[in-house]
């Protein structure tokens, strides 16, 4: 098992590389020979295009049709996987007292790893905009259009559905669906069936065929999955906008890095008490994973997986903290939504004091819980802080239409960080409850 988790690793890492690689080689390319050539427009068409999208009937778009159909591969799991390993996580802890405390201690890890999040994104962000490094003027670019603000205190409202079967029936609504686990499993507890019962042995079984088919398609596909799908990020990402967006872009990546490779293993270290070299080394396939979809829910399976397999957390509380991590703690979409409502007051020449960012923060932390596990709902979601502190002036605007346009390679090292952060929760609650089988971590 060891063997063929390291091999997935070295892979993944391989098809990392090379698909970034190959996708800024097809960047240049892009470039040289302008992108509303002849030459580059074939190009797109036989491997990149969205065939999707409008004007591309008879485009090709090898590399997006493979890169899709892994994801909603992944994605078609989304709902059993979620609602299955809740019920069954919850249902089957007898110990009300144990319930009430690993839940108390996961949201207050997602609480810690967010807020600090929050105040060193916040507190950097407003040196460089003292520093005048956000005042960029952006010319050329139209205003962002079809985004709507919206009070961040609706995430409350969405979490009770007023329809079961809508709830079912899509991806994006997984903070409904973790109540309606979450509700299911709490009854099952209360009503005292045990593991016999239909409810249970269903999730049961259907959990098993989950992790099954999951297995097959992460092992037998992502690698080459991977590949593609940075190839076609990268190479049809335009360099045009990256200038103007160049103190958002580098601060945010380096904000995020230092989180990851540094915060992370501080947290495991101290918590965990075990070797944060070996968690970053096993999870590094997540860390992989996660940039290469830019989306933590298809990211879930694997994330379950490593933690269960490799890192040795407890299967309850795997399947506990890690779904409703998912949905509930995004440590890096707040970073990136803090950095990027500052960089946007700059550009909108708005004044940054310390209570607004306070409110910025705030705001930051709610509307990051509301935050779709899917490509790109960061970025969008942003609208909703921009409304709450009033950076809509045209100038603001126009820096939001750039942030939607270049968002996509932040977002994918956004996933990453999501992801990772949901498995250190994990391990910390884990090893708090004498859960956490060190031989398999240290293994």
């Amino acid at each position: 098992m060891k063997n063929n988790s390291n091999r997935l690793a070295a892979k993944m890492l391989i098809a990392m590389v090379a698909g970034i690689g190959v996708g800024l080689g097809f960047m240049l390319l892009r470039e040289t020979l302008g992108a509303d050539s002849a030459a580059w427009t074939t190009i797109n068409n036989l491997l990149f295009q969205d065939i999707t999208a409008k004007g591309a009937e008879n485009a090709i778009g090898l590399f997006y049709i493979c890169g899709q159909l892994f994801v909603k591969a992944l994605q078609l799991v989304i709902v059993p996987m979620v609602f299955t390993s809740i019920v069954m996580a919850i249902g089957t802890i007898r110990d009300a007292a144990t319930l009430g405390r690993v839940s108390l201690k996961t949201f207050g890890w997602f609480l810690l790893t967010t807020t600090v999040a929050l105040v060193l994104a916040g507190a950097v962000a407003l040196l460089c905009f003292n520093a005048g490094i956000f005042n960029t003027t952006i010319e050329g670019l139209s205003g962002a259009n079809g985004s709507v603000g919206a009070n961040p205190l609706n995430v409350i409202l969405n979490i009770v559905p007023s329809n079961i079967v809508s709830t079912f029936g899509v991806n994006n609504a997984v903070l409904s669906l973790i109540f309606l686990a979450i509700v299911i499993g709490l009854s099952l507890n209360k009503l005292g069936y045990d593991s016999s019962c239909t409810i249970s042995k269903l999730c049961k079984e259907l959990s098993e065929v989950v992790v099954t088919f999951l297995s097959f398609v992460v092992n037998k596909f992502g690698p080459v999955a991977v590949f593609m799908l940075l190839s076609r990020t990268f190479a049809t990402y335009g360099i045009n906008y990256l200038k103007p967006a160049a103190a958002y872009v580098v601060l945010t990546v380096t904000l995020m890095l230092v989180y990851l490779f540094i915060g992370y293993p501080l947290y495991i270290a101290i918590a965990a008490k075990v070797n944060p070299f070996t968690f970053i080394k096993k999870i590094f396939k997540v860390i992989v994973f996660g940039f290469s979809t830019s989306s933590s829910a298809a990211t879930l399976p694997l994330n379950t997986d490593t933690n269960v397999k490799d890192l040795g957390v407890d299967n309850q509380i795997a399947s506990f903290v890690l779904p409703l991590g998912m949905t509930v703690n995004m440590d890096g979409t707040a970073i990136m939504q803090v950095v990027a409502t500052l960089f946007l007051a700059g550009v909108g020449g708005y004044e940054v004091t310390i209570p607004s960012l306070i409110v910025i923060m705030v705001l930051a932390l709610i509307a990051s819980v509301g935050t779709p596990a899917a490509p790109g709902a960061g970025a969008v979601i942003l609208f909703t802080i921009l409304s709450g502190v009033g950076f809509t002036g045209e100038a603001a605007m126009m820096g939001y239409a750039l942030i939607l346009a270049i968002n996509r390679p932040i977002e994918m090292l956004v996933t990453s960080l999501n992801c990772v952060g949901d498995s250190v929760a994990a391990v910390a609650v884990a090893k708090s409850e004498g859960k956490l089988d060190e031989t398999s971590f240290n293994s």
